[in-house]
């Protein structure tokens, strides 16, 4: 029984570690795989990197692509393991980290924080992600006032109140996009889900928020599997469903605020990756969340060099490309949900 538990761990972090090999070799300039194991062994002390090796692969490996490819890993982590945790909360299978506007609203604080002064040192880069999740808070303080009915929080209008303040955080960040100067011009690309800031300050930065916020996701397992008999159930079996519910959210928003810190709005991955991995390894969510972060670094680390080689030298936003992936499969989903409905 034990292997059988281990081995879906065993096959995502099989494919995560493939994903990090590819994502680091490959790109506008490719650094072939016994280069690249020869720079990293130069690592160890007495070791040093033969003469062939261009001074450039050291710059290009080092100080660009190995900081990148970490961001895109925890940013994926962070929306897979989100977008399971709120499937679970809401009990529907097109749920993501978007659903109730925490997306839309740490982007805007993020957003306000580029404004005043785009980070040029580790402390500004510190500022971004505070204000991500700042905005994130009030987006769920918000919702939730508005969702509110008595002393109870219906998922219903907690869904509609979240779309009415996601539209109204989304307008917001786009005024402040036309009235701006040259500074939160540059967030337009990293709006689309391209990191537009390189070097380690940025995983330096929201490393505490996606370590905390995965931390209490990953136990959070057992209390989502109770919601799934439904709220009345739930608290019948023992749970304290509103702080459950309370402690989620927050878990995911300060996930999802450090994902959208730095790599901008990048959708589809916290609902095709929970999905699928649902799909092959059961519904079990002291299982899923976890899958679901290795899952969901795995495949934006994939996006994202999609989004590098495609169209190189030039960078596609990696939003774009998780977008030109992802409707599809949301739709495939839709149909698949219908079907199951009509039958």
């Amino acid at each position: 029984m034990q292997t059988l538990k281990l081995r879906p761990y065993l096959w995502n972090i099989l494919f995560l570690g493939i994903a990090l090999v590819v994502s680091i070799a490959f790109g506008s300039i490719n650094i072939p795989l016994k280069t690249l194991l020869q720079m990293v062994a130069a690592q160890i002390p007495g070791i040093e990197i033969p003469a062939h090796v261009p001074e450039s692969y050291s710059l290009i490996l080092f100080r660009i692509r190995l900081p990148h490819t970490f961001l895109i890993l925890l940013t994926g982590a962070a929306l897979g393991s989100s977008g399971a945790a709120y499937q679970g909360l809401f009990r529907n299978p097109l749920a993501d980290p978007y659903l109730i506007g925490v997306a839309a609203g740490a982007g805007l604080g993020a957003v306000i924080s580029m404004a005043f002064r785009w980070p040029e040192n580790l402390l500004g880069f510190y500022t971004i992600p505070a204000a991500a999740f700042l905005g994130a808070i009030i987006t769920i303080l918000l919702v939730y006032n508005l969702a509110r009915v008595g002393a109870t929080i219906p998922t219903t209008t907690l869904i509609l109140a979240g779309v009415a303040v996601s539209s109204f955080a989304t307008s917001l960040t786009s005024f402040l996009m036309l009235n701006s100067r040259d500074e939160v011009h540059r967030a337009l690309s990293w709006l689309l889900g391209g990191s537009s800031m390189s070097g380690w300050n940025p995983v330096l930065a929201i490393l505490p928020y996606i370590a905390a916020g995965l931390t209490l996701l990953f136990f959070s397992g057992h209390a989502l599997n109770l919601l799934q008999f439904g709220e009345e159930q739930a608290s019948q079996l023992g749970l304290p469903v509103d702080r459950s519910k309370v402690l989620l959210i927050l878990a995911t928003s300060m996930a999802t605020a450090a994902a959208v810190a730095f790599s901008g709005l990048i959708g589809f991955i916290g609902l095709i990756v929970p999905h699928l991995i649902r799909l092959v390894w059961g519904p079990d969510y002291r299982q899923l969340v976890p899958l679901s972060a290795i899952a969901g670094g795995s495949a934006l680390l994939l996006a994202d060099l999609l989004a590098r080689v495609l169209l190189a030298p030039q960078t596609l936003p990696v939003g774009i490309v998780t977008a030109l992936a992802g409707s599809p499969f949301f739709l495939w989903i839709l149909l698949r949900a219908k079907a199951q409905s009509y039958w």
